[in-house]
């Protein structure tokens, strides 16, 4: 931190560059510029980015995700009026920057990213982590799994990612949970996918994605549930259980996520999926991350500013919980 980047302070946490001082399109490019995380003594939060997407099936360019995420969350404030809460103000977060890892091998891509967030979780007991493809999940959910034990985890998704392998390949953005379950990462009773739709391979794919524990609610059925249905539903399938967060952007309709690799169309709306992770302060979130946000796809930010906003609710749900 510098002179020039005047913070915000409260009860002794490092927030955000104070904004009466220094323009939000200047600064240090950050999550919701925030403080890096050698800037503070300690943190309740880490942001850590992904930049990776070699597990791509279709368009590239989630690499540059947590870059685009960052530079869409710099109109984040400090108050979120809708949960009631000042997120930085009752908890320690900071940006961890992004991990280096190898774009031309997957295996070892993935044991860097594992090893990296295993790192971060001892200074930083939470993990919030911009991606990058879907392909991350599966490494965070083992440093997940050595400190949590087996989590449930909530998976917003156009898709299901539980099939087995693509042109042979077991590690790809399509696989993560499938691999996550057959390593025992999961716990199987507590697991949901939200946001499912469009076209299948298959009515098999329904059955293999059940095998391995996971429940769907469809987009389809959002109209029919409504935002306080699905979070009753998502409520009542984890319990108290750890929960894990997985939000592929593409959850959304390309009405407001054009930047992803794998769109679909009849998607949820922004206001929807907010709703539904503000409602997350009352589970036993221990972890999240937000992937496939392809920028080169995207249009004044549309799919980065909604990004921006899912890790904001998300931070909000953390700090809700930490009280």
């Amino acid at each position: 931190m510098t002179e020039s980047d005047p913070r915000v302070t409260v009860d002794g946490f490092i927030g955000q560059i104070d904004a009466t001082q220094v323009p939000r399109y200047g600064g240090e490019p950050t999550f919701a510029r925030l403080p890096r995380l050698t800037d503070v003594p300690a943190a309740d939060v880490a942001i850590l980015g992904v930049p990776f997407d070699s597990g791509v099936s279709y368009r590239p360019g989630a690499r540059f995700g947590p870059g685009h995420i960052r530079e869409s969350s710099r109109l984040l404030r400090p108050y979120n009026p809708a949960a009631d809460v000042s997120p930085f103000a009752v908890q320690q977060v900071a940006d961890a920057g992004d991990l280096g890892v190898n774009p031309f091998n997957i295996d070892e891509a993935i044991a860097m990213i594992e090893h990296g967030a295993r790192g971060l979780l001892e200074p930083a007991p939470r993990l919030l982590t911009l991606g990058g493809d879907h392909t991350i999940a599966l490494p965070l959910l083992r440093a997940m799994r050595a400190t949590h034990g087996p989590v449930a985890v909530v998976h917003f998704d156009a898709h299901l990612d539980t099939w087995d392998t693509y042109f042979g390949a077991a590690y790809t953005h399509g696989t993560p949970f499938r691999r996550a379950f057959e390593e025992g990462l999961l716990d199987p009773e507590g697991c949901l996918h939200v946001g499912i739709r469009g076209p299948l391979y298959g009515a098999d794919d329904l059955v293999r994605d059940a095998d391995v524990g996971f429940r769907v609610l469809p987009a389809t059925e959002a109209d029919q549930l409504g935002t306080a249905g699905m979070i009753e539903a998502i409520a009542a399938r984890v319990g108290d259980r750890p929960v894990y967060v997985s939000v592929d952007i593409d959850v959304l309709d390309p009405a407001f996520a054009p930047g992803t690799g794998t769109p679909e169309a009849g998607g949820l709306t922004s206001r929807e999926l907010l709703a539904v992770l503000r409602s997350f302060a009352r589970l036993n979130l221990v972890g999240a991350d937000i992937v496939e946000v392809a920028p080169a796809y995207d249009h004044a930010q549309i799919t980065g500013i909604a990004a921006a906003h899912v890790g904001y609710e998300l931070l909000s749900a953390l700090a809700l919980g930490k009280n």
